[in-house]
């Protein structure tokens, strides 16, 4: 690990503080660049996403596909935690810490627009970043881009009545501009364009391949902190104007992400699910796919609405807290690995 990833919390840290910051002294340059936008999708946000994620593509080899199902374990906790846990426990959660916890301190008539936006915001499970979390700690990319799809491919169907179901909605209008556009930028031609690229790289030799992926790694990092000075800096007057009201909405999102995380953590272990799945599935089960909810967030509830601040609260936070989740599935690999092989054995044992 060289010295640029072994201090990419530092490096993180600094780029948020700059974000900020320019937010606040440059406003008119971000509210510019994010207008630069098509059915609520970022178009710069996006273009540093293809950034992100291409280099990550390039490692999947599609005639290998067909290996993910020897981790079905793996791709069942992910559905599981996604579809059966997430929305409903930031329904609990939101409630419990907006509605109750930290009411008072909030303006009552947008309590429940707050609670909104956090549904909003867990109702759908991450669709582009979830390739660089899987990158960073190791994860096995033919697991990650199968469970993607999956996942992309359950949404067109899910989202809606589960959203209307928690909102108590007889019908929800979901921005389906944003959500295939979505999946169009971040899945379907970044995929064709690896593939592509990754066939002319190896016609060239395995030395030219790895020559590139050694190259790309960095600049993979670079977008990374690039796309947090943009998210802070879009945000960067609000963050100042209302510092209490977003660090309180913050809340239940971080318990949610570490309980989620948590617990496909736990129950890939305990079904014996290996490491290089289980670390992804952690993350996939922990995101949240924040474009869609911040569209579906103003569609409904409007710009200036109390569940578009709540959704915009997600998107910051999700690179800083989720690379804590990276750190530490990386750090308890040795824990896992001891306690899923005893269940590998037992589940041998028992056919």
């Amino acid at each position: 690990m060289g010295l640029f990833e072994r201090y990419l919390t530092l490096w993180v840290a600094l780029c948020i503080v700059a974000g900020v910051a320019l937010g606040h002294v440059m406003p008119g340059f971000f509210a510019a660049v994010a207008t630069a936008e098509i059915a609520k999708v970022n178009l710069p946000v996006a273009a540093l996403i293809w950034l992100m994620i291409v280099p990550m593509l390039l490692k999947i080899d599609f005639g290998s596909l067909g290996q993910v199902r020897e981790h079905w374990r793996g791709v069942g906790v992910t559905l599981f935690i996604n579809w059966a846990v997430k929305p409903f426990s930031m329904a609990l959660l939101g409630t419990f810490f907006i509605g109750h916890v930290f009411a008072p301190m909030l303006p009552a008539g947008q309590i429940p627009s707050y609670i909104a936006g956090l549904i909003l915001l867990a109702a759908a499970p991450c669709t582009a970043m979830v390739f660089v979390w899987s990158n960073l700690c190791e994860g096995e990319p033919h697991y990650t881009l199968s469970q993607v799809a999956l996942n992309d491919v359950i949404m067109v169907f899910l989202f809606a009545p589960l959203v209307g179901l928690l909102l108590g909605v007889a019908s929800i209008s979901v921005p389906w501009g944003t959500l295939m556009l979505s999946v169009l930028l971040y899945i379907v031609v970044p995929v064709i364009v690896a593939q592509a690229w990754r066939r002319v790289l190896l016609q060239k030799g395995g030395d030219a391949f790895g020559r590139s992926m050694r190259m790309l790694q960095p600049l993979s990092l670079v977008a990374l902190l690039a796309t947090l000075v943009l998210l802070f800096g879009f945000q960067g007057e609000q963050i100042v104007r209302q510092p209490g009201v977003i660090a309180i909405l913050a809340v239940p999102i971080l318990v949610q992400v570490y309980f989620n995380a948590g617990l496909a953590y736990w129950l890939s272990r305990r079904f014996g699910v290996a490491w290089c799945v289980a670390a992804p599935a952690a993350l996939i089960g922990a995101s949240n796919f924040f474009e869609l909810a911040v569209a579906a967030a103003i569609s409904l509830f409007g710009l200036d609405s109390g569940a578009a601040l709540a959704t915009v609260v997600g998107v910051l936070v999700e690179v800083p807290v989720m690379l804590s989740v990276v750190r530490i599935v990386k750090a308890t690999k040795g824990w896992y690995e001891a306690g899923a092989g005893k269940a590998t054995t037992a589940a041998e044992a028992r056919q």
